[in-house]
């Protein structure tokens, strides 16, 4: 009798160990035609090509060690990628010690958080998944503590005692987040341009450890939404007071990352579209000037605007319906094609929970897997092609968390078949059972 001698599977290619490779990578629509729905067809940025368009959105864990990533983050994040996430991005890393939200962030301020980093893209590049990185300072919202920290009778401000900087916090303008919070300190001329060097640099360490994409954190009231809006910038130097002058450091950071990354990485940017302030009375920043920044992204090489909002002020009167940011998103990618810029790419976050709410965002024909309109009925054309859509992809948060495995379910609630992980093949998701 003659023994067929068993050869070993294909391995991942260009990981320092063994698994198998996953080909096509999980979350692969494996049907094609006009059946497929946008959300499981290829997008293109630069030289990243994802194969569907679910972005796993930057969530801050609290749980990294002096600013590096640890074994919690590599099951974490690489769980999202073994599912079938085209995109996982990690979450918010400062570029300084003092950018951190709370002492256990990332950070990507010293090379020897470079290691934990690539650990976790090696893991995800094993899974055929892409890997991105947000880089971000936390300016007067620095210093508080991890959220499960903060009780009744314990406030959220992070103390020398607990390793906290509330002595060096920085903002645009010595205006404190709410009554009861340490006062930042104006930032010199000479900080700002510090501040510009750090993102390059952290730029450059992401790129070290091997990520596809960088993120720039401009949302969420952390200090370059902090220069956007008037209501916090107030500075009457070129860094404050007219629209291009609140925009310069935001603008200054893309430049800088721009020139240290390879031209085939796709650079993203996220913004906060309004910081719901227009009850107070004054200026505020809001849909009409993100539209403007908007349109100059595109030709400092910006490849998708990452759209977001609020965070910048206590007072925020947020108007929340489901599609409530996903609809600014919108706006703001008609307008770029009307202007004709668009070329650059949109994502659309927050409140993104179900297969169909998913599919409508990003869908061609406009609607709902129902088949009705886009929640406020309006139907936007995209003179390139003809297409309609609110954004190019959906960036998920919490329901990663509560299913890991959303892209996959999805796929089976809106009947589309996808390669699941190769090691998974006998636990297929069945219609009837979700």
């Amino acid at each position: 009798m003659t023994v067929k001698k068993l050869t070993a599977s294909t391995p991942a290619a260009g990981v320092p160990f063994y698994t198998p490779a996953q080909t096509p990578p999980a979350g692969t629509a494996l049907d094609t035609g006009a059946e497929v729905p946008t959300l499981f067809t290829p997008l293109k940025l630069r030289g990243m090509t994802l194969q569907n368009r679910f972005v796993v959105s930057p969530m801050c864990t609290y749980s990294a060690d002096d600013g590096h990533l640890t074994d919690w983050h590599l099951v974490h994040l690489g769980a999202f990628a073994l599912r079938g996430a085209a995109l996982t991005i990690v979450e918010a890393s400062a570029v300084t010690p003092n950018g951190r939200i709370s002492p256990e962030d990332s950070g990507l301020w010293q090379d020897s958080q470079i290691a934990p980093l690539k650990r976790i893209v090696d893991f995800v590049h094993s899974q055929g998944q892409k890997i991105g990185i947000q880089l971000a300072h936390a300016g007067r919202k620095a210093s508080t503590l991890g959220p499960w920290h903060v009780t009744p009778t314990r406030r959220e401000i992070a103390t020398a005692e607990v390793g906290g900087w509330t002595d060096n916090l920085w903002a645009p303008s010595a205006i404190a987040w709410d009554e009861g919070y340490p006062t930042p300190k104006e930032m010199t001329v000479a900080q700002i341009e510090s501040l510009v060097q750090s993102f390059a640099d952290a730029a450059k360490r992401a790129v070290q450890a091997g990520v596809d994409t960088i993120e720039i954190h401009g949302a969420h009231g952390y200090l370059i939404s902090e220069f956007l809006s008037p209501i916090t910038n107030q500075r009457t130097d070129a860094y404050g007071g007219s629209f291009e002058n609140r925009i310069r450091v935001l603008l200054d950071i893309t430049r800088a990352i721009r020139a240290v990354i390879p031209a085939t990485m796709p650079l993203l940017v996220r913004i906060s579209a309004t910081e719901w302030m227009s009850h107070a009375g004054q200026p505020s920043w809001d849909l009409a000037q993100s539209k403007q920044l908007a349109a100059l992204l595109p030709d400092l090489g910006v490849d998708l605007l990452d759209v977001s909002s609020g965070g910048n002020n206590p007072l925020q009167k947020i108007q929340v319906h489901p599609y409530y940011q996903v609809d600014m998103a919108g706006e703001i990618r008609a307008e770029l094609r009307r202007a004709g810029k668009g070329g650059m790419a949109i994502g659309a976050v927050g409140m993104i929970s179900t297969a169909e709410m998913a599919r409508s965002v990003v869908q061609a024909d406009g609607t709902l897997a129902g088949g009705e309109q886009t929640q406020d009925g309006q139907v936007e054309i995209d003179g390139e092609n003809g297409a309609v859509a609110k954004a190019d992809l959906v960036l998920v948060a919490r329901q990663f968390l509560r299913e890991p495995e959303f892209v996959l379910k999805t796929a089976t609630l809106l009947g589309v078949k996808v390669q699941p992980p190769v090691q998974y093949h006998r636990a297929p998701f069945k219609r009837e059972r979700l």
